[in-house]
């Protein structure tokens, strides 16, 4: 059944390193008449490092954000994060099933009555493969491409999607007849933050991503996760200069390739702050292009 306004948490990526996920984001729900109201003085989720710093500030930094998607009326909470889906969706659980967390603590109150969700999950559940189809308003003259859903998504709450082999993001994609590659690390972690402490662990997860990707016949790789679309995109200069090997693959949001299938203003998809893979892009998304799509 279709929201008529969700919710929406950006959280701290999406107005940063990020931006270009939520200019995409708000871009493809316009295509599709979908509205979002921003939650108002929305604070930091409290993420993965805080959550192993202090448990119950992380839990009440979440709860604070649900708490006022309640006092907001809205029913739906989209977290296009895969971090901040996750701790606000463990936060609700947590409180849920073990309510001593709260101790006392006001702002920790039972929240069951907003539901977190994906965007991902949204537009396949709420619109559908269908409705995807039906809209699409430009033809795809670029490669394949592989879907990277990445590990906190759809683990352990498999809601956006299946676990182990999710295919939502296939779908939605095949919906606007964009093609696939069979991409059997979908789930297979970037190595999150490590780049940034365990720098050469990190970036030998993103090297692996990468090269099965290629290896696979992808010509770029589609994501759900902002920090997954950083690591990926963002240290590929450095994997040429150690490996020696040619890698310059796009790495873009799911939001971008769709609201652009979808017909949505080329400028409003953030394609501009890519940094690997450019000139393909150029190719892929042209500006001035828009079809009657039958």
């Amino acid at each position: 059944m279709m929201s008529g306004v969700y919710g929406y948490f950006p959280g701290c990526s999406l107005k940063g390193t990020g931006v270009a996920y939520e200019e995409s984001l708000l871009a493809l729900f316009r295509a599709l008449h979908l509205g979002l109201a921003e939650l108002e003085d929305w604070n930091c989720c409290g993420a993965t490092s805080y959550m192993s710093i202090d448990e119950r500030d992380a839990f009440s930094l979440s709860a604070r954000n649900l708490t006022m998607t309640q006092k907001a009326g809205h029913r739906d909470l989209i977290a296009p994060c895969s971090a901040c889906y996750l701790a606000l969706r463990k936060t609700q659980d947590y409180l849920d099933r073990y309510p001593k967390i709260a101790g006392g603590n006001g702002s920790l109150t039972s929240i069951r009555a907003v539901r977190v969700r994906h965007p991902l999950e949204v537009l396949y559940t709420d619109v559908g493969v269908e409705r995807i189809r039906k809209t699409v308003a430009r033809h795809w003259h670029g490669g394949r491409v592989a879907c990277y859903y990445g590990c906190q998504t759809v683990r352990p709450y498999s809601e956006v999607d299946r676990d182990h082999d999710p295919v939502r993001m296939d779908e939605l994609l095949g919906a606007a007849e964009i093609p696939t590659v069979d991409y059997s690390l979908k789930t297979k972690c970037c190595g999150g933050s490590l780049t940034g402490t365990t720098h050469d662990v990190g970036v030998r997860l993103v090297y692996i991503l990468l090269k099965e990707a290629a290896r696979k016949g992808a010509e770029a790789i589609v994501t759900v996760c902002p920090l997954c679309q950083y690591n990926l995109d963002a240290y590929q200069s450095e994997i040429r200069r150690s490996s020696g090997e040619r890698l310059d693959m796009p790495v873009l949001y799911f939001t971008q390739v769709l609201g652009w299938a979808l017909g949505a203003e080329i400028e409003s998809l953030g394609l501009a702050r890519a940094i690997s893979g450019r000139k393909r892009i150029a190719q892929w998304f042209q500006p001035a292009e828009k079809e009657a799509y039958v």
